[in-house]
């Protein structure tokens, strides 16, 4: 007898190179034209116009209309983690790129995983909210302790919020290039979009890279280097100030 879902049709599909390719590329959360992708596929626009449908048709994009001009993006935060999911098994069995692209070093320091932080900063985050006392984590994920409810609301996030969302608050990522984990689910989301708004940080264009400015770099240093006696939120606490 066979059971559940039968996963053929989106393994094959995901399996195409350049399929592939144009998936990844969306691991970024943001939405690019079909030109765009095709260009990251490297394949022609009427290439790219046909493996666009396949992905709609199979539910692993969506696609906004803007006058002349299509956009397409991930599905939603499920493909997102089913790609990290398969970067991590990949890089686990050796399945890397034979020539890594200039800006690899800055994509395993700090890059976007969808909507949240990783690479080695997202590591280093997750880490020290839960030696900080923030988080507390457990062999079934991760929760926010008292104590880290009241440093995120300190640093202009409400956990009480997050919390009531469908999403889940807080979730473990395993991060491929670290093989350790960086903090996902709704608190991640937010903690990143802190960083933005604050100063601290930006995206690259056209990239999953995320860049932190000089004042960012100089906070970021203050706060992973705090010992858990001493509280964290002033180095955190507006950094645009």
């Amino acid at each position: 007898m066979k059971d559940g879902p039968h996963i053929a049709r989106i393994a094959a599909l995901i399996g195409d190179s350049a399929r592939a390719e144009v998936l990844t590329a969306l691991m970024a959360d943001r939405a690019l034209t079909a030109t765009e992708l095709a260009a990251v596929a490297g394949v022609t626009k009427q290439t790219i116009s046909a493996h666009l449908a396949k992905l709609l048709d199979a539910g692993l994009l969506t696609v906004e209309h803007q006058g002349r001009h299509r956009y397409f993006r991930l599905a939603d935060r499920d493909v997102a983690h089913l790609l990290e999911s398969l970067m991590n098994v990949a890089f686990r069995a050796g399945a890397v790129r034979l020539r890594a692209s200039p800006r690899e070093p800055a994509l395993r320091r700090a890059r976007m995983c969808y909507d949240h932080l990783a690479g080695e900063v997202g590591v280093q985050f997750y880490e020290a909210l839960v030696r900080q006392g923030l988080l507390d984590a457990t062999p079934q994920g991760a929760a926010v302790t008292p104590a880290g409810a009241q440093w995120f609301a300190q640093v202009d996030i409400d956990t009480t919020a997050l919390a009531q969302q469908r999403r889940m608050l807080c979730r473990p990522c395993l991060d491929w290039s670290e093989r350790r984990h960086h903090l996902g689910g709704a608190l991640g989301a937010a903690l990143l979009q802190r960083l933005f708004d604050g100063g601290w940080a930006h995206r690259a264009q056209g990239s999953r890279v995320v860049h932190f400015t000089a004042r960012g770099e100089l906070a970021l240093r203050q706060w992973l280097a705090t010992s858990p006696e001493t509280p964290p939120s002033t180095a955190l606490r507006g950094p645009e100030q």
